[in-house]
């Protein structure tokens, strides 16, 4: 069945007229009354936010002037404006109708949902750069416009109210190479902070954030120092912050943020990464597969399950694993349309010394056992498995055009396609550290109230959906109730909506304010899918 189909509801208006057939005359609507309320001992008149992606109004895999428009900060100056007398609140606008999918070559913009046959066609819509063969207007742009997601910033540096600088993570705070257009190669560039940094190679980004002379700031910096590591599958231990590092650093900052006597900040938390979109819209099985086909795969592993038996003998006194464990080891399928994945699970025992064993053994043969060498730690997936959201499109996909080797199914799926359980508890105790590091500072803090994005998240993740602000919203960006973009990791304008609130209700019940909160309502979701 065709997902994401749009059906349109049609209201039928019918007028019944008296005997003496009077004249309806329309009336105009009573214009709203704007939301009234304090700032409590907030002082909003210079709000700056800093922070990351999230911040900046990243969404669907770029930067772009609509996201930035809807980005959460700039949602909540728009409700501080209620309550005092606020400078414009500035961004550092791209100019750019779908920002850069793809930097540096920018030659794709951001991601939409695409149908590529159009809505009576088999497949189905998925998340397609803007630029790609087919898609439509206003999403055919090209690198011209893309590009101009990252050229550098022509507005007044000095009026700027958002720092929010996409990928950063608590070390690119401090660090004036962030900026240094001079290096691009370094670690720490970010080419998203020197378009618009004040002095390229020499400014920070929290200097420049803090030099404006804020009297209100946000503060959300930190998910990367986790997000990072498991968007990549949890195969790049060396890009997961310490919790030393990440409480030196965070600390660091706040000590920075609170040196003003007279101002106050909100600070946001780490919400559970594992729970996004991008590792829940993939199923543990999705693999569609006929008799014919099924049959030829499982006759293709009976080799391979015919050797975990041999592993089971009690001449080998378990020492490759126990015949349960063995037995769940083996692989097979189905003509069903939800196959299991075959992958590659650091944490099982490795199987290669018990391999050589047989072939020592005589049972199988050197050509047997070299055959065997992808498949020493391999297993197929599970529900408690977490795979990453672009193995949507690599799963199946054939290597250098043999057709017997397909990804996922007779080649395992490297570390960086999923999350095993053991790579989820990890990531889920380092959230918590960090978030243990943030409330215990913001706790002994006066001048700091948290806004715990990751209790609220949770509860979303937890739930089928919830209904906010009279309309039913849930964690995905599938329309019409995600609050994610279709990159399954930034809000949508709804969810940027829906943080901005989080935001904003910590900051009136620390600091005795009544900021009006967003309706989220009155904010876009994820577009439907667009055809050719």
């Amino acid at each position: 069945m065709k997902r994401f189909r749009l059906y349109s509801l049609l209201l039928t208006l019918l007028l019944v007229l008296s005997c003496e057939q009077e004249m309806l005359v329309p009336q105009a609507p009573e214009p709203e009354e704007p939301p009234t309320g304090t700032s409590g001992s907030a002082n909003f008149t210079k709000f700056v936010s800093i922070g990351n992606s999230l911040t900046a109004g990243f969404m669907a895999g770029a930067l772009f002037d609509f996201g930035q428009e809807n980005s959460f900060p700039a949602i909540m100056a728009e409700h501080f404006a209620y309550v005092s007398e606020n400078d414009p609140f500035d961004q550092p606008m791209t100019g750019s109708t779908n920002g850069c999918y793809n930097p540096p070559s920018c030659t794709l913009g951001r991601l939409i949902l695409f149908d590529a046959d159009g809505p009576s066609g088999p497949s189905t819509a998925r998340p397609t750069p803007a630029g790609s063969p087919g898609v439509p207007a206003p999403y055919n742009t090209t690198s011209t416009d893309h590009a101009k997601s990252l050229a550098p910033y022509t507005g007044n540096k000095a009026n700027l109210n958002n720092f929010g600088v996409p990928g950063i993570i608590l070390a690119h705070l401090n660090a004036p190479q962030a900026g240094d257009v001079s290096n691009p190669t370094h670690p720490l560039f970010n080419p998203y902070y020197a378009r618009f940094a004040s002095n390229p190679g020499t400014s920070t980004i929290l200097g420049d954030a803090l030099g404006t002379n804020p009297t209100f700031v946000s503060f959300w910096v930190g998910n990367n120092d986790v997000l990072g590591y498991a968007v990549g599958g949890a195969s790049n231990p060396a890009i997961l912050t310490s919790v030393a590092a990440f409480s030196a650093l965070f600390n660091g900052a706040i000590d920075a943020i609170l040196a003003n006597p007279n101002r106050k900040a909100v600070v946001g938390n780490i919400p559970n990464v594992t729970a996004i979109p991008y590792f829940r819209v993939v199923p543990y099985n999705p693999v569609p597969l006929d008799a014919s086909t099924a049959s030829a795969l499982s006759s293709a592993f009976s080799g391979y399950n015919n050797v975990l038996d041999a592993l089971k003998h009690p001449a080998f006194g378990n020492a490759y694993g126990t015949p349960e464990q063995l037995e769940a080891r083996k692989i097979s399928f189905t003509a069903s349309t939800n196959n299991r994945v075959v992958i590659v699970d650091e944490s099982l025992l490795d199987l290669g010394d018990g391999f050589d064993e047989l072939e020592d053994l005589g049972i199988i043969t050197s050509e047997q056992r070299a055959a065997l060498v992808p498949y020493e730690q391999v297993r197929q997936t599970t529900p408690a498995d977490r795979l990453v959201l672009p193995a949507a499109s690599f799963i199946g996909t054939i290597v250098g055009g043999n057709p017997q080797l397909i990804n996922g199914i007779t080649v395992p799926l490297a570390d960086q396609w999923v999350l095993i359980p053991s790579e989820i508890a990890e990531i889920t105790t380092r959230i918590n550290d960090f978030n243990t590091v943030i409330s215990t500072r913001v706790s002994a803090e006066s001048r700091l109230a948290l806004a715990d994005v990751n209790a609220t998240f949770s509860a979303l993740a937890s739930v089928p959906g919830q209904v906010v602000d009279g309309i039913f919203i849930n964690a995905s960006f599938a329309p019409p109730g995600g609050v994610f973009s279709e990159d399954g990791v930034h809000p949508n304008p709804r969810g940027a909506a829906y943080i901005a609130k989080i935001f904003i209700q910590a900051i009136n019940a620390k600091f005795g304010a009544t900021v009006p909160l967003p309706n989220i309502s009155k904010y876009y979701g994820t577009y439907y899918p667009v055809s050719p």
